[in-house]
């Protein structure tokens, strides 16, 4: 039997032209009567055109993209069933720069829709699609530095491709780091089989933004939209304790990770996961010597947790300086109507500490500087 042939290249999609914007409108003023920079560091996008993935790497499996140009909107499908409507600004990062005007967002941090990682298919399959999404947000932003920052995708399923992608994007697109899942198949964020990945990306000094994903799901999680309301939080903190108490960031110390919705359910329990570390550490403490009370310093997370109590719990476990505001845009579980109102609304929260997580803390953690948005 002949073997099969490697698909050609996916080429670059086109990115709509982006228009040039003024600055952006709607801005909440500071004392002096400045505006607040505001940077999102969770946003998704899609290109606007998908090719027929199941037919060209011949297997089920891949989302589908089918635009409706009368309204604008757009329906993904999985294997010919109903995934998921989307609305124009998924796919058209020009029709994001009015919104953004009118909510007073700078800069959208762009990362594909975590539905498109494809862990579990052929490496080199998810590999050729990475390239096709990572070369789409690298256009997006080079069309319109101002308003645009860039996370790639990787084939995490195999650790040299992901590693090769990894380079591609930091060294050749200009992206500022990766978003990865949760959890890739079967291993947890500090299987040993990632030890090249996480090594590289501290070499490359990229950002690594988790995302959850692939939640498991059975019969008592059916109801209630629970999957995304319970298991993503559990799926985070299942990452956060897996670098933690893997040893990942003591042998890489100079990671720069941040977990989507405020660390999920992590900043609520711990004070357990403390507690077992010390009670039980026959069993919690095996790869690792240091707590995780003393290592909350390595984490960064986004603000989205639409709470106000909540995020001044997110404040006092991980530090002002490690909070980032992150919307979720274009979804609607997100907090879209104004991409940082939870911060600014706060009045426990200075001013500066406003203008860190509004936009500093982002700048840090992407390697950044405010001047490169002006």
């Amino acid at each position: 039997m002949a073997a099969p042939q490697e698909p050609t290249p996916l080429s670059a999609p086109d990115a709509t032209p982006l228009p040039a914007s003024d600055i952006p409108k709607g801005r909440l003023q500071k004392s002096d009567g400045s505006p607040f920079l505001k940077i999102d560091i969770h946003t998704h996008v899609l290109p606007r055109h998908l090719p027929d993935l199941s037919r060209r790497y011949n297997s089920p499996g891949w989302i589908q993209v089918k635009h409706d140009d009368a309204t604008g909107q757009a329906n993904m499908y999985l294997d010919g069933k109903f995934f998921r409507k989307v609305e124009n600004n998924c796919c058209n990062c020009a029709a994001r720069v009015p919104e953004c005007d009118a909510t007073g967002v700078d800069v959208q941090v762009l990362s594909t829709v975590p539905v498109m990682f494809n862990y579990n298919k052929k490496p080199e399959h998810t590999l050729d699609l990475a390239r096709y999404l990572n070369d789409h947000i690298a256009q997006c932003v080079a069309e319109n530095p101002r308003r645009f920052s860039g996370l790639g995708t990787l084939p995490m399923q195999s650790p040299d491709l992901a590693v090769t992608e990894l380079r591609r994007c930091m060294e050749e697109l200009g992206l500022r780091g990766v978003q990865i899942g949760s959890h890739i198949n079967d291993w947890n964020l500090d299987a040993p089989e990632l030890e090249p990945f996480w090594a590289a990306c501290e070499e490359l000094d990229a950002a690594v933004f988790v995302h959850p994903w692939d939640m498991t799901s059975n019969v008592r999680m059916e109801k209630y939209w629970f999957p995304w309301l319970v298991m993503m939080p559990c799926e985070t903190t299942i990452a956060i304790c897996s670098l933690l108490l893997g040893g990942v960031f003591e042998r890489h110390p100079r990671l720069k990770v941040c977990f989507a919705h405020g660390g999920g359910s992590f900043p609520g329990t711990v004070g357990r996961i403390e507690h077992g570390f010390n009670c039980r550490p026959d069993l919690v403490a095996v790869n690792t010597t240091r707590s995780p009370m003393s290592m909350m310093n390595k984490i960064w997370v986004d603000s989205l947790v639409h709470d106000k109590d909540a995020l001044m719990l997110l404040v006092k476990k991980f530090g002002v300086g490690k909070v980032l505001m992150g919307s979720d845009y274009p979804f609607p579980l997100g907090e879209i109507d104004r991409p940082g109102r939870l911060i600014e609304d706060c009045d426990e929260l200075s001013e500066n500490d406003k203008e860190r997580m509004l936009a500093h803390n982002a700048l840090e953690f992407l390697g950044l500087t405010e001047e490169e948005f002006k």
